[in-house]
């Protein structure tokens, strides 16, 4: 499966942004979907990861109560809603697909990945 991130931008502290991620394909609804990201200088993290029906989610304590995952599998695509952003938030953002999977938290499980889209919180 292929898969197309976007959404990423500027935004002050405080701020949103809603980032998607296209996948290419007819089984999207079997694959699991996580959005990790990786800062300068830092090793990439899980930020949040949703079930292929969209039952399950799971987040890092880091942006809990702040970011919702979802997805709309008539459309194939994943989003990543982001509230009350922080810069230690900046970071490029990856969506990824396991497949058959409920929504890993570690990457290694993963075997798509999109092409990052940056995100950039200004203090």
């Amino acid at each position: 499966v292929q898969l197309q991130a976007s959404g990423g931008g500027l935004v002050q502290a405080g701020g949103s942004l809603r980032l998607s991620c296209a996948a290419a394909g007819r089984t999207f609804s079997t694959y699991g979907m996580g959005w990790f990201r990786q800062a300068t200088g830092k090793e990439r993290e899980f930020v949040a990861s949703i079930s292929g029906s969209g039952g399950r989610t799971y987040y890092a304590d880091s942006v809990k109560g702040r970011f919702t995952i979802s997805r709309d599998n008539a459309k194939n695509t994943v989003y990543l809603q982001m509230n009350r952003l922080k810069p230690e938030d900046t970071a490029v953002y990856y969506c990824a697909a396991d497949w058959m999977a409920d929504g890993s938290r570690r990457d290694n499980d993963y075997d798509y990945w999109g092409q990052g889209t940056l995100v950039t919180v200004s203090s």
